[in-house]
């Protein structure tokens, strides 16, 4: 059920590439004065908003007579280093006639698993949002690399929502909200207008990875945003970018592209990173004890209900527990290595030397 966000809470409004870049290359005026004009509606009516921009790469490409993404690291970094100052100049602009001032904030994921980093990133957040200026936020592409890479905005955004405690995570794409199926090669593609993070109809459509031209996002990683908020208790709109009013319609709990529901108990910023930030380095099998321990106990999973383990990975490295049947229990941070693991598994915890995955390093993912 749809509920309208609460007046004063922050909101974070992320647009994509696709809903920014001009067919003829570059950023589309018209596109980026439409989000503009929508978080200054919500300034407006009385929301803190962050905007998480995509677009850098877009906007350098045509600076420097590009037609094509560059494939490669370094092509990405120098473009996205080229464009970043294009658009941000572009938005200072179109900000600036409305009496806005924005700031930019350029982050990478440790922010989140640096405790020290998260809280000064939170605080600085809260200073811009109480001054009433704009922050835009895009991640650090120059100088990032894999290990500490978010990947894509939409995830970005979600990591941003919890950082904020935003009220709604607003997704502005291409298209008018998640379908059954995609509306570009299907004409009876229907729209889902509201649903659950745990909804199954939301796991057939992860499966679809499609990304546009310019962009590296697709319907898998909205979902992927959508439930990372969720975790954190914060509900998402996806709408379309060229509609003026999607913004102030999500806020205002109208009917507007897909909502997608918030959960009840959220999780932590560090949990949330571990279990939605990191990739998966392998797999831990276990045994139906030890499933239930984890599960219905908030226990650590020990080694005696270790059954085995898939890929290869290192003491801090983030590895999935699946039980017997396959079915994913949890993920967490490795206390032991898989070269180890394979050694002692089934073993009791004082042959092991400690807990394969503490519980402070787990989360449960049902």
């Amino acid at each position: 059920m749809r509920t309208k966000a609460a007046t004063g809470r922050p909101i974070v409004v992320k647009v994509g590439s696709s809903s920014l870049a001009s067919p003829l290359g570059g950023i589309d005026l018209a596109g980026l004065v439409r989000t503009v004009e929508q978080v200054a509606a919500l300034l407006r009516g009385g929301y803190p908003t962050v905007l998480v921009s995509s677009g850098a790469v877009a906007a350098g490409l045509a600076t420097m007579g590009l037609t094509e993404r560059p494939a490669d690291m370094p092509g990405l970094q120098v473009a996205a280093a080229v464009g970043q100052g294009k658009l941000m100049e572009s938005y200072s602009a179109e900000f600036g006639k409305r009496d806005l001032i924005v700031g930019q904030v350029l982050i990478t994921r440790d922010v989140v698993a640096r405790r020290g980093q998260y809280l000064h990133a939170r605080d600085a957040f809260e200073r811009m949002l109480s001054l009433g200026i704009v922050p835009i936020v895009n991640e650090n592409d120059t100088v990032v690399v894999d290990e500490l890479k978010f990947g894509d905005n939409d995830r970005l955004a979600a990591i941003v929502s919890h950082l904020v405690d935003a009220a709604l995570l607003i997704i502005l794409t291409d298209t008018s909200g998640i379908y059954d199926n995609d509306p570009r090669l299907d004409d009876a593609a229907q729209l889902i207008t509201a649903v659950r993070d745990t909804d199954q109809v939301l796991d057939t459509l992860h499966l679809n990875r499609g990304t546009g031209a310019l962009g590296s996002g697709g319907v898998a990683t909205k979902i992927a945003a959508a439930r990372m908020a969720a975790w954190s208790g914060i509900p998402t709109v996806i709408a379309a970018a060229n509609d003026p009013g999607a913004a102030s319609k999500a806020v205002a709990g109208e009917d507007v592209g897909t909502w997608i529901a918030p959960r009840e108990n959220r999780l932590s910023a560090r949990k949330l990173w571990i279990a939605f930030g990191l990739p998966s380095c392998g797999r831990i099998h276990v045994d139906a004890g030890a499933a239930y321990a984890v599960k219905e106990r908030g226990g650590s999973l020990l080694a005696v209900g270790v059954t085995g383990c898939d890929g290869e990975f290192s003491v801090g490295d983030a590895v999935e527990i699946v039980d017997g049947e396959g079915g994913l229990v949890g993920k967490g941070l490795a206390g032991v290595g898989s070269s180890h693991l394979a050694e002692v598994a089934g073993r009791h915890t004082s042959e092991v030397g400690g807990e394969v995955i503490h519980r402070d390093d787990l989360v449960v993912l049902l």
